[in-house]
């Protein structure tokens, strides 16, 4: 398998550092409000990654941490503690909407088919891990102490702009629009570790700490929770592109400040999902959640089926209009899973599903290219075997992709055999004769029909595949 790594900007065979185990960390939410479908994007195709570590044989652990505290509002270390905002906003503990949007969060993931990662791990949970790396950090001369909080001196690195070729002069790092400077920083591109009381007087969660009562910042969360759990050494980090810099760009700077050597070969970066007006945010336009489209009617195989469409390291717009594609494809691609007879006493062919098999394989190996998987789909459904082969292979690439296809195929196929049972010859002759009057804009008869039929109690429905009818 190759994977684009974010790290060398190329192409890399997969080698885990450990043949027994494939160590996975998921940067995880900031539970501070329901995540939005954008967010989702990343999660689906992670989850996509680590079941094709499994189909393929690897042992995977795979840890992912929930932000509940440190992470402000600009990822440059100013403004406010999201979770604090969050509290404000709906008069709640922190604690309290912490746990909210946690079980949240895994809600939406459940409805996706999105496999929950084997740790998840709070930050407030590892104090005691940020003490002692900051502690080192310091010892070592990687980190200072000025204004009463704890920075990383980035100029203690060799190379600090680990995923582009940036200097200072490109970057402001830590400097936005309308943001002041923290003055107690050495470097502009230096990043707090700790902050103290000393910052941030209303800050809920603030613990002891040898440096003052505070609380961490928001990027050493993630480099403690993952080598308490996986070790001094990580296979993959995952992430949205949005945290490659500063987040993950910091993560690298301590953690091998910390440990002395490398700490992660592959760096896997899922890009923006955007709206027609530009990248998706809570703040900005309709709040888009998989609950919104559960309401407008979508199921949420339909949307995890549009992220699968296009490839990860590429942008992909959402619009209505193009969900509705994709709906409309995954109802065909169902429609005709359901037209395959389960019970028809067949034998698997082998050498026809290796084949097929073979075909799915080759396209996530490059580069996990999904848009190329569900082709896949659609090679199965062409072959020339016979249904329980089919049926066996569709089951099986459905163990990565986890689109509910035999399920939700079983699930058509038992409604088409109900409408069927229900069939009416005498109504079917009416919607037809209803459909004739129409074509022929005979507006009266076509009203005509309509109306007996609704005495009757049947209700119509017309729709790009012709008009149904039910009672």
């Amino acid at each position: 398998m190759y994977l684009y790594n974010s790290l060398s900007h190329q192409k890399e065979k997969f080698v885990p550092n450990h043949p027994e185990q494939v160590k996975m960390y998921t940067c995880g939410p900031t539970v501070y409000h329901f995540a939005h479908i954008g967010n989702l994007r990343s999660y689906i195709m992670e989850d996509v990654l680590e079941k094709y570590l499994r189909y393929e044989g690897y042992p995977v652990k795979r840890v992912m941490n929930i932000t509940d505290v440190g992470h402000l509002a600009s990822d440059a270390d100013t403004g406010e503690d999201k979770m604090l905002k969050g509290a404000k906003r709906e008069h709640k503990t922190v604690m309290e909407i912490a746990q909210f949007y946690t079980d949240a969060f895994f809600q939406d993931c459940k409805k996706l088919n999105i496999k929950r990662p084997d740790v998840v791990e709070p930050a407030t949970n590892c104090i005691g891990e940020y003490i002692a790396m900051v502690s080192r950090l310091l010892e070592t001369g990687y980190a200072y102490l000025a204004g009463g909080n704890v920075y990383f001196d980035t100029a203690k690195l060799k190379q600090y702009y680990v995923f582009n070729d940036h200097n200072e002069e490109d970057l402001a790092v830590g400097v936005r629009e309308g943001v002041e400077e923290d003055a107690n920083k050495r470097n502009k591109n230096d990043f707090v570790l700790w902050f103290t009381k000393s910052k941030f007087e209303d800050q809920a969660l603030k613990w002891d700490s040898p440096w003052g009562v505070g609380y961490p910042g928001w990027h050493i969360e993630c480099s403690c929770i993952s080598i308490k759990h996986l070790g001094e050494d990580l296979d993959i980090h995952c992430g949205g592109i949005d945290n490659a810099f500063p987040h993950h760009t910091n993560e690298i700077a301590q953690s091998e400040a910390f440990l002395g050597h490398k700490w992660c070969n592959y760096w896997f970066h899922v890009h923006h999902l955007n709206t027609e007006s530009g990248k998706m945010s809570k703040s900005s336009g309709e709040f888009l959640t998989v609950s919104l489209l559960e309401k407008k009617g979508y199921d949420p195989m339909v949307y995890r089926f549009f992220c699968l469409q296009s490839h990860y390291r590429r942008n992909l717009v959402f619009s209505y209009e193009n969900l509705d594609n994709a709906a409309a494809a995954y109802g065909k691609l169902i429609a005709k899973i359901a037209a395959l007879d389960p019970e028809k006493p067949e034998e698997v062919d082998e050498a026809a599903f290796w084949e097929l098999k073979v075909r799915f394989e080759k396209a996530m190996d490059a580069d996990l290219n999904t848009s190329l998987a569900i082709t896949a789909l659609y090679d199965v459904l062409k072959a020339k075997t016979n249904d329980a082969t089919k049926l066996a292979a569709l089951a099986d690439f459905d163990r990565v992709l986890s689109l509910d296809l035999l399920a939700h195929g079983q699930k058509q196929r038992q409604a088409d055999r109900e409408a069927q049972e229900e069939r009416d010859p005498e109504i079917d002759a009416l919607v037809r004769q209803r459909t004739e009057a129409k074509k022929a804009k005979n507006w009266a008869e076509a009203d005509r029909i309509r109306d007996e039929l609704k005495a009757r109690g049947i209700t119509i429905t017309d729709t790009p595949q012709g008009t149904k009818w039910s009672r």
